[in-house]
């Protein structure tokens, strides 16, 4: 597995030497997303009040933020869940032009056709406290405020070598847990052989 420093914004060249379960490090611009946020552009048909062409790195994350003398500060920073956002998922990364999605688990079929189609790679952070990397993170700017609410309002951040995270998903489709689940699968069966269990055995129901 390789190791990359990545600077935004990321180029096809970029995210395409991206293999499955390879190193990534990244700086530069990028911006924050849930739900709500979604929902407003896609699902109520509002205008995304940015351009997204220099900051194509989007973040699935609701980080706790607050001001102090005037600034912007930074208390928690915890990527959540991307697979939650899968029915937004295939128009985020077209619409956005998105190169590289930052989030938790993983995303669904529509989405990984979409990133092989446009480029796009997505990102687990390989750490069980992304909160150490606060000191990498530059709050820039914030749109939305007001009318999504703190959480889920779009954060532009600047970073520094944040990570390390783990490609999960290439720019040609593949996922990274969908292998691992295959080997887990193929592993189960020979547990459950090698113990003499039976294939369909059930876990002990409590209730």
């Amino acid at each position: 597995m390789s190791v990359y420093h990545l600077n935004g914004p990321l180029t096809d060249e970029d995210v395409k030497k991206l293999k499955l379960g390879d190193t990534v490090y990244i700086s530069g611009e990028c911006f924050t997303c849930r739900s709500r946020l979604q929902k407003y552009i896609f699902d109520e048909k509002h205008t995304l009040p940015f351009s997204t062409e220099g900051r194509n790195i989007l973040i699935h994350n609701g980080p706790i933020i607050v001001k102090e003398n005037g600034k912007w500060k930074l208390m928690s920073f915890m990527p959540t869940s991307s697979i939650r956002f899968e029915k937004w998922g295939a128009k985020s990364v077209d619409e956005w032009n998105l190169k590289m999605i930052v989030g938790k688990t993983t995303m669904g079929a529509s989405t990984m056709a979409m990133m092989k189609e446009k480029k796009c790679v997505h990102v687990s952070p390989r750490s069980v406290s992304p909160n150490l990397w606060i000191d990498s993170i530059e709050v820039q700017d914030v749109h939305l405020y007001d009318e999504l609410g703190r959480i889920e309002a779009a954060w532009f951040f600047k970073v520094k070598d944040l990570g390390p995270f783990i490609v999960d998903i290439d720019a040609e489709g593949n996922n990274y847990f969908d292998k691992l689940d295959g080997e887990i699968a193929e592993r189960k069966q020979k547990a459950l052989k090698d113990l003499g269990i039976e294939e369909d055995f059930e876990f002990t129901k409590l209730y």
